[in-house]
Protein backbone atom coordinates (compact mmCIF):
# COMPACT_ATOMS: atom_id res chain seq x y z
CA UNK A 1 0.00 0.00 0.00
CA UNK A 2 1.36 3.40 -1.01
CA UNK A 3 2.14 5.84 1.79
CA UNK A 4 0.89 9.41 1.38
CA UNK A 5 3.65 12.03 1.23
CA UNK A 6 1.74 14.03 3.82
CA UNK A 7 1.52 11.16 6.30
CA UNK A 8 3.44 11.03 9.59
CA UNK A 9 5.09 7.77 8.53
CA UNK A 10 6.42 9.21 5.25
CA UNK A 11 7.74 12.37 6.90
CA UNK A 12 9.38 10.53 9.81
CA UNK A 13 10.15 7.14 8.28
CA UNK A 14 13.92 7.38 8.74
CA UNK A 15 13.68 8.06 12.48
CA UNK A 16 10.98 5.44 12.99
CA UNK A 17 12.96 2.69 11.23
CA UNK A 18 16.29 3.56 12.87
CA UNK A 19 14.79 3.74 16.38
CA UNK A 20 12.87 0.52 15.77
CA UNK A 21 16.07 -1.24 14.71
CA UNK A 22 17.79 0.12 17.81
CA UNK A 23 15.20 -1.47 20.11
CA UNK A 24 15.17 -4.73 18.15
CA UNK A 25 18.94 -5.12 18.36
CA UNK A 26 19.03 -3.97 21.99
CA UNK A 27 16.53 -6.70 22.83
CA UNK A 28 18.63 -9.23 20.90
CA UNK A 29 21.68 -8.08 22.85
CA UNK A 30 19.76 -8.50 26.10
CA UNK A 31 18.69 -12.07 25.29
CA UNK A 32 22.05 -13.24 23.98
CA UNK A 33 23.97 -11.50 26.77
CA UNK A 34 21.69 -13.16 29.31
CA UNK A 35 22.59 -16.58 27.93
CA UNK A 36 26.30 -15.73 27.85
CA UNK A 37 26.23 -14.54 31.48
CA UNK A 38 24.32 -17.61 32.67
CA UNK A 39 26.78 -19.88 30.84
CA UNK A 40 29.59 -18.15 32.74
CA UNK A 41 27.74 -18.61 36.04
CA UNK A 42 27.12 -22.27 35.29
CA UNK A 43 30.86 -22.79 34.77
CA UNK A 44 31.40 -21.54 38.32
CA UNK A 45 28.47 -23.61 39.67
CA UNK A 46 26.50 -20.46 40.51
CA UNK A 47 22.71 -19.97 40.15
CA UNK A 48 21.50 -18.38 36.90
CA UNK A 49 20.07 -14.87 36.67
CA UNK A 50 16.51 -14.11 35.67
CA UNK A 51 16.15 -11.93 32.58
CA UNK A 52 15.09 -8.98 34.76
CA UNK A 53 18.11 -9.36 37.06
CA UNK A 54 20.39 -9.59 34.04
CA UNK A 55 18.87 -6.39 32.62
CA UNK A 56 19.97 -4.62 35.83
CA UNK A 57 23.34 -6.37 35.97
CA UNK A 58 26.78 -4.77 35.49
CA UNK A 59 27.43 -7.21 32.62
CA UNK A 60 24.59 -5.76 30.54
CA UNK A 61 25.33 -2.21 31.70
CA UNK A 62 28.98 -2.43 30.72
CA UNK A 63 28.31 -3.97 27.29
CA UNK A 64 25.59 -1.43 26.45
CA UNK A 65 27.28 1.80 27.50
CA UNK A 66 30.66 0.64 26.19
CA UNK A 67 29.14 0.81 22.70
CA UNK A 68 27.05 3.94 23.24
CA UNK A 69 30.16 5.73 24.48
CA UNK A 70 32.05 5.09 21.24
CA UNK A 71 29.09 6.03 19.07
CA UNK A 72 28.61 9.42 20.73
CA UNK A 73 32.37 10.06 20.61
CA UNK A 74 32.39 9.29 16.90
CA UNK A 75 29.39 11.45 16.07
CA UNK A 76 30.49 14.37 18.26
CA UNK A 77 34.00 14.39 16.84
CA UNK A 78 32.68 14.02 13.31
CA UNK A 79 30.38 17.02 13.71
CA UNK A 80 33.28 19.14 14.99
CA UNK A 81 35.88 17.90 12.50
CA UNK A 82 33.64 18.57 9.49
CA UNK A 83 33.36 22.20 10.61
CA UNK A 84 37.12 22.72 10.35
CA UNK A 85 38.51 20.09 7.97
CA UNK A 86 37.95 19.27 4.30
CA UNK A 87 38.39 16.24 2.04
CA UNK A 88 38.55 16.95 -1.66
CA UNK A 89 35.94 14.95 -3.56
CA UNK A 90 34.14 13.54 -0.50
CA UNK A 91 30.37 13.80 -0.18
CA UNK A 92 30.93 14.09 3.59
CA UNK A 93 33.00 17.28 3.31
CA UNK A 94 32.09 20.89 2.68
CA UNK A 95 33.39 22.42 -0.54
CA UNK A 96 37.00 23.55 -0.50
CA UNK A 97 37.54 27.31 -0.29
CA UNK A 98 33.82 28.15 -0.35
CA UNK A 99 31.30 29.36 2.19
CA UNK A 100 28.22 27.19 2.43
CA UNK A 101 24.68 27.64 3.75
CA UNK A 102 25.65 26.18 7.13
CA UNK A 103 28.38 28.81 7.54
CA UNK A 104 26.13 31.87 7.32
CA UNK A 105 25.25 33.90 10.39
CA UNK A 106 21.74 33.12 11.72
CA UNK A 107 19.06 35.67 10.89
CA UNK A 108 15.83 35.85 12.95
CA UNK A 109 12.68 35.23 10.93
CA UNK A 110 9.14 34.00 11.54
CA UNK A 111 9.92 30.28 11.39
CA UNK A 112 13.38 30.45 12.96
CA UNK A 113 13.95 28.40 16.18
CA UNK A 114 13.28 30.46 19.31
CA UNK A 115 16.98 30.68 20.34
CA UNK A 116 17.68 32.49 17.05
CA UNK A 117 14.95 34.98 17.84
CA UNK A 118 16.20 35.31 21.43
CA UNK A 119 19.79 36.04 20.47
CA UNK A 120 22.66 36.66 22.89
CA UNK A 121 24.04 33.85 25.03
CA UNK A 122 21.10 31.56 24.19
CA UNK A 123 21.90 31.85 20.49
CA UNK A 124 25.64 31.31 21.10
CA UNK A 125 24.81 28.11 22.98
CA UNK A 126 22.29 26.99 20.36
CA UNK A 127 24.83 27.42 17.55
CA UNK A 128 26.85 24.60 19.11
CA UNK A 129 24.00 22.65 20.73
CA UNK A 130 24.48 19.55 18.55
CA UNK A 131 28.13 19.01 19.50
CA UNK A 132 27.43 19.97 23.13
CA UNK A 133 24.60 17.42 23.36
CA UNK A 134 26.70 14.67 21.80
CA UNK A 135 29.55 15.56 24.16
CA UNK A 136 27.28 15.27 27.19
CA UNK A 137 25.92 11.93 25.96
CA UNK A 138 29.49 10.70 25.48
CA UNK A 139 30.50 11.71 29.02
CA UNK A 140 27.40 10.09 30.55
CA UNK A 141 27.92 6.90 28.55
CA UNK A 142 31.60 6.85 29.54
CA UNK A 143 30.66 7.14 33.22
CA UNK A 144 28.02 4.39 33.04
CA UNK A 145 30.40 2.17 31.06
CA UNK A 146 33.03 2.65 33.75
CA UNK A 147 30.58 1.88 36.58
CA UNK A 148 29.25 -1.21 34.81
CA UNK A 149 32.72 -2.43 33.87
CA UNK A 150 34.08 -1.94 37.40
CA UNK A 151 31.15 -3.75 39.01
CA UNK A 152 31.28 -6.55 36.44
CA UNK A 153 35.02 -6.99 37.04
CA UNK A 154 34.53 -7.09 40.80
CA UNK A 155 31.69 -9.59 40.48
CA UNK A 156 34.10 -11.82 38.60
CA UNK A 157 36.69 -11.35 41.32
CA UNK A 158 34.15 -12.36 43.97
CA UNK A 159 33.13 -15.44 41.96
CA UNK A 160 36.81 -16.43 41.84
CA UNK A 161 37.17 -15.65 45.56
CA UNK A 162 39.69 -12.91 44.83
CA UNK A 163 39.89 -9.35 46.15
CA UNK A 164 37.93 -6.50 44.58
CA UNK A 165 39.50 -3.24 43.45
CA UNK A 166 38.50 0.41 43.88
CA UNK A 167 37.47 2.79 41.09
CA UNK A 168 40.82 4.59 41.45
CA UNK A 169 42.64 1.34 40.68
CA UNK A 170 40.29 0.37 37.87
CA UNK A 171 40.46 3.72 36.05
CA UNK A 172 44.10 2.97 35.21
CA UNK A 173 43.53 -0.73 34.56
CA UNK A 174 44.18 -2.01 31.03
CA UNK A 175 40.88 -3.94 30.98
CA UNK A 176 38.71 -0.82 31.05
CA UNK A 177 40.73 1.06 28.44
CA UNK A 178 40.92 -2.02 26.22
CA UNK A 179 37.11 -2.07 26.19
CA UNK A 180 37.03 1.61 25.18
CA UNK A 181 39.82 1.68 22.61
CA UNK A 182 38.61 -1.41 20.73
CA UNK A 183 35.36 0.44 20.07
CA UNK A 184 36.81 3.89 19.47
CA UNK A 185 39.16 2.71 16.73
CA UNK A 186 36.37 0.87 14.93
CA UNK A 187 34.13 3.95 14.94
CA UNK A 188 36.77 6.11 13.30
CA UNK A 189 37.54 3.36 10.80
CA UNK A 190 33.86 3.45 9.80
CA UNK A 191 33.91 7.25 9.46
CA UNK A 192 37.13 7.19 7.44
CA UNK A 193 35.63 4.55 5.15
CA UNK A 194 32.56 6.68 4.46
CA UNK A 195 34.58 9.86 3.93
CA UNK A 196 37.08 8.24 1.56
CA UNK A 197 34.83 5.78 -0.30
CA UNK A 198 32.30 8.54 -1.07
CA UNK A 199 34.99 10.19 -3.24
CA UNK A 200 34.75 7.42 -5.85
CA UNK A 201 31.64 5.38 -5.04
CA UNK A 202 27.95 6.34 -5.27
CA UNK A 203 24.56 5.37 -3.88
CA UNK A 204 21.75 6.81 -5.98
CA UNK A 205 19.19 8.66 -3.86
CA UNK A 206 21.32 8.87 -0.69
CA UNK A 207 22.25 12.28 0.78
CA UNK A 208 25.48 10.60 1.96
CA UNK A 209 26.52 10.21 -1.70
CA UNK A 210 27.29 12.62 -4.50
CA UNK A 211 25.12 12.42 -7.64
CA UNK A 212 26.01 9.34 -9.65
CA UNK A 213 27.36 11.44 -12.56
CA UNK A 214 29.38 13.84 -10.38
CA UNK A 215 33.14 14.05 -11.00
CA UNK A 216 35.32 12.32 -8.40
CA UNK A 217 37.04 15.57 -7.39
CA UNK A 218 33.76 17.44 -6.79
CA UNK A 219 32.50 17.84 -3.20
Amino acid sequence: MAVSKNSFLYKNGLSIVVVSLFFIFLFCQLITGWHVKNDELAEHHLPPLTLYRYFLSPHFMQATFENWESEFLQMGMYVLLTVMLRQKGSAESKAIGEKEEVDKEPVPHEKAPWPVKKGGFILSLYQHSLSISLGILFVLSFIFHFIGSLNNYNEGQIDKKLGIITWKEYIIDSQFWFESFQNWQSEFLAVASLVILSIWLREKGSPQSKPVDAPHDEN
